[in-house]
């Protein structure tokens, strides 16, 4: 009995020591496979990313399940990235229109600064019939904050309802599909700078539009804090 108890430690201290090592491996590999992208372009191998770190690629691909799931940790590491640029511009501060600019500046300074790895979320290896869970649910969550601040602007209102999400889903995906085709233009005819004004200036008027339907009015220059009742 104490033999197997022995021996039963043993493998757990094992298993224990292997995991803690996977999990360093890990993060080595996905530094370098960001770093990699960063100066490479989205199609870098895992050759590549294996030369980097110092590994044989074979031993690479011996700390994950296979290449989607590398790629999916890696879109994590990106959207890490992206989400401490985009998150803090979420905070319902200053006026109406300077959030609205200030978000989409942060999102497309993200982009200006890591066109590669934004590149790569979209592209990558994903599970058989799946997309990247990562990237849809980063689209969900920044849907679901903006919805929280435009479901608090209701609320103060009288307001209430399912309009608050759909209008934040609405306009998180005209964002994203605006700016993909932007990016994937061979001849971008609007500056980033002309993008973000578009940007800005059609967020606004779909909440204008709809929130006047309910018989809310703004103003571009209203502070938030009066919006949300503050």
């Amino acid at each position: 009995m104490a033999d197997t108890t022995k021996r039963r430690a043993e493998a757990d201290g094992r298993s224990t020591r292997w995991s803690a090592h996977k999990a360093r491996r890990q993060i080595d590999v996905i530094d370098a496979a960001v770093a990699a992208i960063e100066e490479e372009g989205p199609d870098v191998g895992v050759q590549r990313i294996a030369e980097r770190v110092g590994l044989p690629r074979s031993v690479v691909y011996r700390h994950f399940k296979d290449r989607a799931e590398l790629d999916e940790l890696i879109r994590r590491r990106i959207v890490e990235s992206l989400m401490a640029d985009l998150a803090p511009t979420l905070a319902p501060d200053g006026t109406v229109m300077a959030a609205v600019r200030r978000a989409v500046d942060a999102y497309l300074g993200w982009i200006g600064l890591h066109p590669r790895l934004h590149a790569f979320l979209g592209v990558g290896t994903v599970a058989p019939g799946e997309g990247s869970g990562v990237v849809a649910g980063t689209k969900v969550a920044i849907a679901l904050r903006v919805g929280e601040l435009f479901a608090a602007v209701l609320k103060s209102h009288g307001q209430e309802g399912p309009l608050a999400r759909s209008l934040a889903v609405g306009v998180v995906g005209f964002v994203d599909a605006t700016v993909n085709d932007w990016l994937a233009a061979t001849s971008r005819e609007l500056t980033s700078g002309r993008l973000a004004e578009f940007l800005t200036c059609s967020i606004w008027s779909v909440l204008d539009g709809n929130l006047r339907t309910l018989g809310i009015e703004l103003a571009p220059d209203q502070p938030l804090s009066e919006l949300l009742g503050g």
